[in-house]
């Protein structure tokens, strides 16, 4: 399963590990994802999203029908709902 958010589109980040000698390795910043179930009241149904922080605030926000619209809408969520 990819790291991606659905509903915001985040991936990882590349950067540096930097040690206090200043040699600069390779690493990569994950996002903070969870899997969580929101319910739909109009299709009586349970929907299952791999979500950011930030993409459980903007549904918080908009709610949960808006931001998968906008999601489809932007190419992060492929399937149909």
């Amino acid at each position: 399963m990819s790291k991606v958010c659905e509903i915001t589109g985040k991936s990882f980040m590349v950067g540096n590990n930097v040690s206090h000698s200043k040699r600069r390795t390779k690493r990569r910043f994950n996002p903070n994802l969870f899997d969580k179930k929101f319910f739909l009241p109009e299709d009586n149904r349970w929907v299952k999203l791999r979500v950011s922080a930030s993409g459980l605030r903007l549904i918080n926000k908009v709610g949960v029908k808006a931001a998968i619209k906008s999601a489809q809408e932007k190419g992060y969520l492929s399937t149909k709902f």
